[in-house]
């Protein structure tokens, strides 16, 4: 039975739709990504659909239950990489997918879930190319200003 791989990064699970989605997989998705986050707490689950050309109905109500069970589960839910014509099929299902945020890239929704479990953002290039660099304390606790 196919299965879409789910990877652990720090507290976030990766979830990169690489294969077309069909009806079997898609639940299978939802039961195995419903475990992980219960089996490893997981506060934020980025999903990576990229690679899909085509969402019909049944797979936009799958990422929508997807993203309600992680909810349940405290975990936020994040989708990333949709393309235009993906975009406007769901809106034309009339599909919102409520209780999930999206987001251009991988980089940009893994900064909306750090912002959305109240994560610190690590040191490196921010959305804008601005460098977040933690404050330095000293080991007695004096930050060296007077």
């Amino acid at each position: 039975m196919d299965r879409i791989p789910i990877l652990k990064m720090g507290g976030f699970l990766l979830v990169t739709i690489q294969v077309d989605m069909h009806d079997r997989l898609a639940m299978t998705l939802q039961d195995d990504l419903t475990q992980r986050i219960s089996s490893t707490g997981a506060r934020g689950v980025l999903i990576d659909i990229s690679s899909l050309e085509i969402v019909d109905s049944f797979i936009g109500r799958m990422l929508a239950n997807i993203a309600g069970m992680a909810r349940v589960l405290d975990a936020e839910t994040v989708l990333v990489g949709m393309r235009p014509a993906v975009a406007i099929t769901l809106v034309e299902l009339g599909l919102a997918l409520p209780g999930i945020r999206t987001a251009l890239d991988v980089e940009r929704g893994m900064l909306l879930l750090r912002r959305a479990v109240g994560g610190d953002t690590p040191a490196g290039p921010g959305p804008q190319g601005e460098v977040a660099v933690p404050e330095a304390r000293r080991a007695d606790g004096d930050d060296g200003q007077d």
